[in-house]
């Protein structure tokens, strides 16, 4: 079930699109910080999850894919095709999910003071029945003793009691299905789909999730660029707010610039592509392609064919030969039988097929070079039909 989102929308919306995704128990004006200094440079959407701050409430307990499928529904009606996410604790959660799940949507990701999974699971069972039972108001002044350091408690009194009467306005629906939510959660399987460039961000003295469970986000996530942030509590975002947006200007700006480099590579890359296996080929196998796959054809168009066919060292019939004998070689059957038939219909002469196989069947074995006569000869029958 779908449930309609609260969110504000800051800057210029031709920008590219930041989303902040925040804690249990906050609404969006635990992004103040950040709403403020981004919006001269992006498209900031600051949401609130179902049952905080002004979005519906629904009873139950809740799943952290229905949380994403919440945003993605919001982003779908605002006509946003893809985002930066940025998000903390829960929101981080929802920001994983997104980017293991929904990649197409994820432009980059940006992690803060989450984990993924929030171990031990019973600790927010139990919570989501005091909730139901005592009101959120029962624990606020606890939750919020884990937000801020000791020292920044001492010093802003009033910060400290806004986000008090922060949680305690959430509702008591929300809260508890939130952390039902979190139980259920473990992501850590997922880890390795995420492809996004990613920014983990701890802080050093957060007693919720603490830099050695944030480094076991970043060590899990291709290439995740990791910052502790001392002094930092659980709104490592508030508390260290001029830091923390700094970080995530620059790791968005990366990320737009990498981004303009990968749609180049794969322009480049689909062109060689479509040249040396046809668009019939081409165009079934993206029509074939799924959420779950689409990376794969992202990778393949980018560096098979953006970078290593659009090397100027060898001409494209010389890397016909070379792939036909590797893959011969190798015994990749149906790697082998796509570039034969794709030799074949660009004209190459069978004579040179022949040529690769009789030298392939010398140095990498017989069977091979067997099975390779086969595919050749069925695909000159199938061609010739």
């Amino acid at each position: 079930m779908m449930t309609s989102l609260a969110y504000e929308r800051h800057g210029d919306p031709a920008a590219p699109s930041v989303l902040l995704l925040g804690s249990l128990g906050s609404d969006r004006r635990m992004w103040s910080p950040q709403i403020v200094a981004l919006s001269p440079i992006a498209d900031v959407i600051a949401v609130d999850h179902r049952g905080h701050g002004e979005s519906d409430s629904v009873a139950g307990a809740y799943t952290v894919p229905e949380l994403a499928g919440d945003v993605l529904t919001l982003l779908d009606e605002l006509g946003v095709d893809a985002v930066h996410v940025v998000g903390l604790s829960l929101g981080g959660a929802v920001g994983q999910w997104l980017a293991a799940h929904r990649p197409e949507r994820v432009r980059s990701l940006t992690l803060l003071c989450t984990a993924a999974v929030f171990e031990p699971a019973q600790q927010w069972r139990d919570r989501a029945e005091t909730v139901l039972a005592d009101g959120v108001g029962s624990i606020a002044d606890q939750i919020v003793g884990r937000w801020f350091t000791a020292d920044l408690a001492q010093r802003d009194p009033e910060l400290v009691q806004r986000h008090v009467a922060m949680v305690s306005a959430t509702s008591n629906d929300g809260y508890a299905g939130s952390c039902r939510a979190l139980a259920e959660f473990d992501g850590r399987a997922d880890l390795a789909r995420i492809v996004a460039p990613t920014l983990v961000i701890a802080g050093a003295q957060d007693p919720a999730t603490p830099p050695e469970t944030m480094r076991e986000l970043a060590e899990g996530i291709a290439d995740a660029d990791f910052h502790v942030l001392d002094p930092g509590a659980h709104l490592v975002n508030v508390e260290q707010a001029g830091r923390v947006t700094a970080l995530i200007r620059a790791h968005i700006t990366r990320s737009e610039q990498v981004g303009v480099y990968r749609s180049a590579a794969v322009e480049v890359g689909m062109r060689m592509r479509r040249s040396v296996l046809g668009d019939a080929h081409v165009d079934r196998a993206m029509s074939q392609a799924t959420a779950f796959t689409q990376p794969f054809q992202d990778f393949i168009t980018r560096t098979a064919w953006g970078d290593i066919w659009a090397r100027p060292g060898l001409d494209h019939h010389t890397r016909r030969l070379l792939t036909l004998a590797i893959l011969t070689a190798v015994g990749n059957e149906h790697e082998l039988d796509m570039h034969i038939r794709a030799a074949l219909r660009a004209g190459m002469d069978p004579d040179e097929l022949i040529e690769v196989f009789l030298h392939t069947a010398v140095y990498a074995g017989v069977p091979n070079s067997n099975r390779a006569f086969a595919l050749g000869k069925q695909a000159l029958a199938d061609l010739g039909d």
